[in-house]
């Protein structure tokens, strides 16, 4: 599913790069597999999921996705690549014109379902996460952790097969962070691959996993 062959990473063009955010990051995730990814703030977490959500490519080494040498596919093949890759973002990025239904819709629509089956997935994805009666509400009418749940059911309806999550209980409280890490671990008992980044001790001792750790951009935890 993943595989990182000394994979580094820095922005900025290449004739004035910046410092490397990523240094020489080799590891192996399998299909199906579950990581914690943590580290303190600065350590590059965000970086490593920009990386496997496709929104940039290594500068450095070889990075292997979904069957795909990433450095070497072409560009038109990373659109095609994303819609099999759910990704919760820290903020949201949810599109305030459009209501809860709206926003979880989208990659379904993007995909080309029926509308009659985007109705039912997302209705029942909405009200999994605790927002079966807001599916009209827009974003600026709902708490931060209701935005929250919306962003996680819109990374998750479409069934990917590889869930990415940066701080996804950020805005929760202990109950609806409960109810995210069992729709998690559905999601992966299901089949998908899942990396988890998390600054919450107390979660990750209640869900112990294999662990990727990060200080200062280089892996020191892998397992």
């Amino acid at each position: 599913m993943i595989r990182l062959e000394s994979v580094g990473l820095h922005y900025g063009p290449a004739d004035q790069p910046g410092p490397e955010v990523l240094r020489d990051i080799t590891c192996h995730i399998p299909e199906g597999g579950f990581r914690w990814l943590l580290g303190p703030s600065g350590a590059g977490k965000s970086s490593l999921l920009r990386l496997l959500h496709l929104a940039v490519r290594p500068t450095g080494g070889r990075l292997e996705l979904l069957g795909e040498d990433i450095g070497a596919a072409p560009r038109r093949v990373l659109p095609l690549l994303r819609r099999r890759i759910g990704m919760v973002f820290q903020d949201f990025r949810l599109l305030a014109h459009l209501s809860a239904y709206d926003n979880v819709a989208l990659p379904l629509r993007i995909a080309g379902r029926p509308e009659g089956q985007i109705r039912a997935d997302v209705t029942e994805m909405l009200r999994w996460v605790g927002l079966g009666k807001r599916l009209a509400a827009l974003p600026d009418e709902v708490s931060g952790g209701e935005e929250q749940r919306v962003a996680i059911a819109r990374a998750v309806v479409g069934r990917p097969n590889l869930l990415l999550a940066d701080e996804p209980t950020g805005n929760l409280d202990d109950v609806q962070a409960e109810r995210l890490m069992k729709l998690l671990k559905e999601m992966n008992r299901l089949g998908a691959t899942v990396i988890v980044a998390s600054h919450n001790d107390a979660l990750v001792a209640r869900h112990p996993g294999p662990q990727l750790r990060l200080h200062h951009g280089w892996l020191v935890e892998d397992g």
